[in-house]
């Protein structure tokens, strides 16, 4: 099957990212290539652009529509080892990186994958298609456990019915199909709560797949070890889809950008804390009306840009010392 996957919020991230022809630049999150060959694009003069994903079929498709540009380099990992990454490259720092958290229309649309509940499939959700699965988490996890990662990453309120209904269900038979889950979920939400607010489901697979993927726990090991690959002015850009995405890489930015830390009945600051980056977007780009009529799956997408600063030992060097 084709890899498929709408780049969202594609020019603003281009711009986001000031784009040098003799920088190097890194796409943390490939997929269809799609922001990865308008980046690539734009270099000339010895510029680079390190292109990774942790997903086989990405990987694939990427080398594939990134093979016309010289500038371009195609890596399978995960965006959460960015730092050994580029070490094994010989890259001390880079002057851009842009992640894009989406899951990519092929791996909701192929079948096989397990990630919609609009597809009858087995359920997987893996993105690098090996180890741990939903099927495994599904029928091995406890209640107690099934509950704390409906509730914490899908953010939903029947976690604990659906949870008790899930364990119910495995009790004769193991959990295989993503449809056999959507029928569980169904039967375990209100039905005036089923009527409203979208899919019943989606808020199941969204914490489901979360949780496989050690989605949260990557992208918090990767804020730290992202920012520090950056070379002074190099610009950090990020599009979320979800709440919990948006608030780590809100306040991650926020953390950043924030000088004194001194309480404020303090006369004078005395903790000599000064901010390491700043805020490009004080308030998170947004999809257009145009984006949003001609891809719906942008609808949830924003889009947080930082900047790092000189550190005084940059500010040092650049004045001879």
């Amino acid at each position: 099957m084709e890899f498929s996957h709408k780049s969202v919020l594609l020019q603003e991230c281009i711009d986001a990212l000031a784009i040098r022809p003799d920088g190097i630049y890194v796409d943390g999150t490939a997929g269809g290539a799609g922001h990865s060959r308008e980046i690539a694009r734009r270099l000339t003069d010895g510029g680079r652009l390190i292109a990774i994903d942790k997903d086989p079929d990405a990987v694939a498709a990427a080398k594939e529509r990134l093979a016309p540009y010289p500038a371009a380099r195609v890596v399978q990992g995960d965006f959460a080892d960015i730092d050994g990454i580029l070490g094994g490259l010989g890259i001390a720092a880079v002057d851009g990186i842009l992640l894009d958290l989406g899951v990519s229309s092929h791996q909701l649309d192929e079948g096989s994958r397990g990630f919609s509940y609009n597809v009858d499939a087995p359920l997987d959700m893996r993105m690098s298609q090996s180890g741990f699965s939903a099927r495994d988490l599904v029928n091995g996890y406890s209640v107690e456990a099934l509950t704390r990662v409906l509730r914490e990453f899908g953010e939903e309120k029947f976690a604990f019915q659906i949870a008790k209904n899930i364990a119910a269900h495995r009790e004769k038979a193991p959990i295989g199909t993503t449809f056999q889950l959507v029928d569980i979920v169904k039967e375990s939400i209100p039905a005036a709560a089923r009527r409203s607010g979208g899919h019943p489901a989606k808020r199941t697979f969204q914490a489901i797949r979360i949780a496989v993927n050690g989605e949260l726990d990557h992208l918090s090991q990767c804020l730290d070890k992202a920012f520090d690959c950056l070379a002074p002015g190099g610009r950090f850009a990020i599009i979320t889809f979800h709440s919990l995405e948006d608030r780590m890489v809100k306040q991650k930015f926020a953390d950043m950008a924030r000088g004194c830390i001194c309480p404020p009945d303090f006369p004078v600051c005395v903790c000599g804390h000064k901010p390491t980056a700043k805020l490009i977007t004080k308030k998170p780009i947004l999809p257009s009306e145009e984006e949003l009529a001609e891809n719906n799956r942008s609808h949830s997408a924003k889009l947080r840009v930082c900047e790092k600063l000189p550190s005084r030992a940059d500010a040092g060097a650049g004045k001879g010392e």
